[in-house]
């Protein structure tokens, strides 16, 4: 199967929390999106692997996305090595994505950036012949490298390169987000309270989705950072 967009998060509920709405926006103009997982946020003080991966597919129904695999890293322990590289090459060689989403540059959790800096690198090595690896079957896979590789914000308010309008798709991404309930606000809840387990974490997804919107004069957006710089084929691929 060759995506269109293929987002990669440290944990589930990362790509929910970063690019959910235009990743549905994008299921929604019928391209094709696929989610990978690398933990399963083992490390996490509230919920358990097993209730966070029936979560985690409950989201994926509401994006809609193709599909939603998990390379089961070691939670709190990813790292940019090649054992890590091989796995996320496979993968991407797998699936052939133009696009890929992955964690942000910087941010509070340090499997964030592991991850972004894992997946960046593993873009680029995919393209490279003499590095092999096998699909399932046992097959040598074809090198290929993405067009492009965009990181997507997180914890810290990075400035974007470039946003998304996701005006229509903000309570998708939302209601995403509630699927993963042993992690975010449920005024029923009476375990262990985290940063992101308050009513004001919630409420602050949606408001800076608001806000980058407003600064584009929509209701709501996403934003991106790149490493790379981007070229529009003229002016009107801007209005």
């Amino acid at each position: 199967m060759k995506l269109d967009i293929l987002s990669f998060g440290a944990h589930p509920d990362d790509v929910e929390l970063g690019c959910g709405g235009t990743l549905a926006k994008a299921v929604a103009e019928g391209k094709k999106v696929g989610i990978i997982d690398l933990t399963q946020g083992e490390m996490a003080t509230r919920g358990n692997p097993q209730l966070r991966a029936k979560e985690s597919q409950a989201a994926a129904d509401i994006l809609g996305v193709s599909f939603r695999e998990n390379l089961n890293f070691k939670d709190a322990f990813i790292f940019n090595d090649e054992s890590h590289q091989i796995r996320v090459i496979a993968a991407l060689r797998k699936y052939q994505p133009k696009i890929v989403l992955c964690n942000a540059v910087r941010d509070r959790h340090t499997d964030h950036a592991k991850a972004s800096d894992l997946v960046r690198h593993a873009c680029f090595l995919s393209g490279l012949p003499r590095i092999e690896t096998w699909d399932e079957q046992g097959n040598m896979q074809t090198a290929f490298r993405p067009q492009h590789v965009f990181h997507y914000i997180q914890w810290e308010e990075l400035s974007p390169d470039f946003v998304v309008d996701i005006s229509r798709f903000l309570p998708k991404k939302m209601g995403a987000i509630r699927a993963f309930q042993s992690q975010f606000y449920d005024k029923s809840e009476e375990g262990p309270q985290t940063p992101i387990s308050s009513l004001n974490f919630l409420e602050s997804v949606a408001s800076r989705a608001k806000n980058m919107g407003r600064l584009i004069y929509k209701d709501a957006a996403e934003g991106f950072t790149t490493d790379r710089l981007l070229g529009v084929e003229n002016f009107d691929c801007l209005l």
